[in-house]
């Protein structure tokens, strides 16, 4: 549930369009949301399953594959706005994102140019554009605020990526604000994919599990609360749990914080509403954060290299399911 009084908003990481006629709004107006985002593999997933896009589907059948699956996710993501849009004017978050193709990702021309015919075509304000945390990305990040869009900076595993985008976010906010214009930008850690990565070989070394996504997104927590910017905020992503190995919304209470979001899927989130907590468990101390690496790094885990298989793997599983989805459409 969203906690004003801490600065913690928690957005629904899920889109689908029967979803998005009932339930959503309900989530809204009760207070347990304050946002969406969506991701390549969520439409894919949404628009392969369910019959609620059969309809749209039927009149374009004369459309590519593309131009369909843009046609329903802008509908989807006006919908998702429309309902948000209270919220946004009351200055209470009201977000929701999507994201630019995935084979864009080494295109920063592409990603722009997207960008803005995405931002254009669902014609709200409160649409953030997802792009991913590459070296053709931060150039996209920052020329995208600039012109006064909203981005959301995805696929963030490592520190580094996280400066990066940082940087770019805070030129373009200034050149959006000296034209007068208010941006607001977040940036997606990814969290569970560590330990779902790392668990087997901690337990094997005698370490904790289940702490590596946590440890690594509060680093990069304290980096983005450093720049004391209000306009720029940590959203942490990848929060749903897989299995039975930790309480489904772990990943929550464990990264509840002060200015920040955590977009989760629906079972996650129904399961915070059981039990809410909102005790803020970070900031974290460096010099905690940075006793609990030299462990992990004593243990022979390279982070760096841990952090570049996550973003390799993250793009690949996006452009997998978007050419899946596009296949779906033909």
């Amino acid at each position: 549930m969203v906690n004003e009084k801490i600065g913690f908003s928690l957005w629904l990481d899920f889109i689908e369009r029967d979803h998005l006629k009932k339930e959503f709004r309900r989530m809204i107006e009760e207070g347990v949301i304050n946002g969406a985002t969506s991701n390549p593999a969520i439409f894919a997933a949404s628009i392969e399953t369910s019959p609620a896009y059969t309809a749209q589907l039927d009149g374009l059948k004369n459309h590519s594959a593309k131009a369909k699956y843009e046609a329903l996710a802008i509908e989807d993501i006006r919908t998702a706005a429309e309902a948000l849009l209270p919220l946004y004017e009351a200055d209470r978050d009201g977000y929701v994102s999507i994201e630019v193709d995935p084979f864009l990702c080494d295109d920063t021309e592409g990603t722009v140019e997207e960008g803005k015919r995405l931002h254009a075509a669902i014609g709200m304000p409160n649409v953030m554009i997802k792009v991913p945390a590459t070296e053709a990305g931060y150039a996209a990040m920052r020329r995208l605020t600039a012109e006064g869009i909203d981005v959301n900076a995805t696929l963030i595993f490592s520190p580094m990526q996280a400066l990066k985008c940082l940087d770019a976010m805070e030129e373009g906010l200034k050149i959006a604000g000296a034209g007068g214009k208010r941006v607001r930008t977040v940036l997606s850690v990814f969290v569970s994919r560590f330990d779902r990565l790392l668990d087997e070989k901690l337990i094997e070394k005698g370490l904790e599990p289940g702490r590596v996504g946590i440890m690594n997104a509060a680093k990069i927590y304290n980096l983005v609360e450093s720049r004391k910017n209000p306009d720029i905020r940590t959203l942490f992503a990848s929060t749903g749990v897989k299995g039975d190995a930790y309480e489904a919304d772990y990943y929550i209470k464990e990264l509840m914080a002060p200015h920040s979001v955590n977009t989760a899927p629906l079972a996650t989130i129904e399961a915070f509403v059981q039990h809410p907590d909102h005790r803020p468990r970070l900031p974290l101390k460096e010099g905690t954060i940075d006793t609990f690496f030299e462990k992990i790094e004593a243990a022979g885990i390279d982070m760096n290299a841990v952090c570049d298989k996550l973003l390799a793997d993250g793009l690949e599983a996006f452009k997998e399911a978007f050419a899946k989805l596009l296949a779906h459409l033909e």
